[in-house]
């Protein structure tokens, strides 16, 4: 078997995502965003409005379960990646315990983290788990036609399931978005441009940079 493909590299940037580990995340996420418009726009009136600026109800309806299947595929593509290092250990209780010091950007009182903290892995599951529920609901919304009368219990049951698995991701969706941009500065750079500085990864995830494979010009440079 071949090595592994530096992680730290010469400058001292540090490779957090892949190329296609960003790929898959920017494929939920904007599929996500056109589905928590467009589904908005379907839950109340008031904000029907956005379904007529994205191309009207028709267009919106039509492409709402297909954006939904994009969100579904991409989702289980991060869980084929990432679900091994999404596996509770035991230091996440110790993150648990911090999450005060955590909210108020007190950085010495928590603990290290590896490449996931518990809070990233709270995310993780919540959107995985909401989006088995979105799918399954979702479907029989979709082919509402085709369930039998004598299964009619299932469409009032997805009539509930829906919004309220929505609901929840919309909530894991806003803690995303300020976790990735005020609680750790430079995470959303990360997604785009795929690399942290050192000094970013000792800061927030000092228990994964310490495991990275160096290239030989770091560890030259490191003095390893």
């Amino acid at each position: 078997m071949s090595a592994p493909e530096p992680q730290i590299l010469p400058n001292g940037r540090v490779v957090r995502y892949s190329f296609n580990e960003r790929m898959v995340h920017w494929l939920a996420g904007f599929s996500y965003i056109y589905l928590l418009l467009t589904g908005l726009a379907f839950w109340s009136p008031w904000l029907f409005w956005i379904a007529m600026a994205l191309g009207g109800a028709t267009v919106s309806r039509e492409l709402h379960p297909w954006a939904g299947l994009i969100f579904v595929l991409s989702t289980f593509l991060m869980y084929r990646m990432w679900h091994r290092q999404m596996k509770k250990v035991p230091s996440d209780k110790a993150f648990w315990d911090a999450v005060p010091h955590y909210i108020r950007n007190e950085d010495e009182q928590v603990p290290s983290a590896d490449r996931f903290n518990a809070g990233q892995k709270l995310l993780f599951w919540g959107f995985f788990w909401c989006g088995i529920a979105l799918l399954l609901s979702g479907l029989v919304l979709w082919f509402t036609h085709l369930v039998p009368w004598n299964l009619r219990y299932l469409r009032y049951a997805a009539v509930i399931v829906h919004p309220v698995a929505a609901l929840f991701t919309i909530g894991l969706f806003i803690i995303h978005v300020y976790m990735g941009t005020a609680m750790e500065r430079g995470a959303f750079g990360s997604m785009t441009r795929g690399e942290v500085s050192s000094a970013w990864a000792k800061k927030y995830h000092r228990v994964w940079y310490d495991r990275l494979p160096r290239s030989t010009a770091a560890k030259t440079r490191n003095g390893a």
